[in-house]
């Protein structure tokens, strides 16, 4: 299986998320800007945005976020 870029994840969490919890927006934005989770956002690491998102992102629920969320943690996982 392929991994889909951060930047698809990302647009499919900002389609089915609404409101965006205001504590995940940033993160959610520098993940618009990567392609992969080894990439860098300025000085931020593209494994430490992930991290921080899904840590602010308790609040988004449900089939699509456990899905999300579960491809994000292997990208993290693979990328150790």
């Amino acid at each position: 299986m392929t991994n889909r870029s951060i930047r698809e994840i990302a647009g499919e969490i900002r389609k089915d998320w609404s409101p965006v919890y205001f504590g995940a927006v940033p993160y959610l934005e520098a993940m618009q800007k990567l392609e992969k989770i080894t990439d860098n956002h300025y000085a931020d690491s593209g494994d430490s945005i992930v991290l921080y998102f899904l840590s602010n992102a308790t609040t988004y629920r449900g089939k699509v976020a456990r899905r999300v969320k579960a491809e994000l943690k292997a990208q993290l996982k693979g990328a150790k």
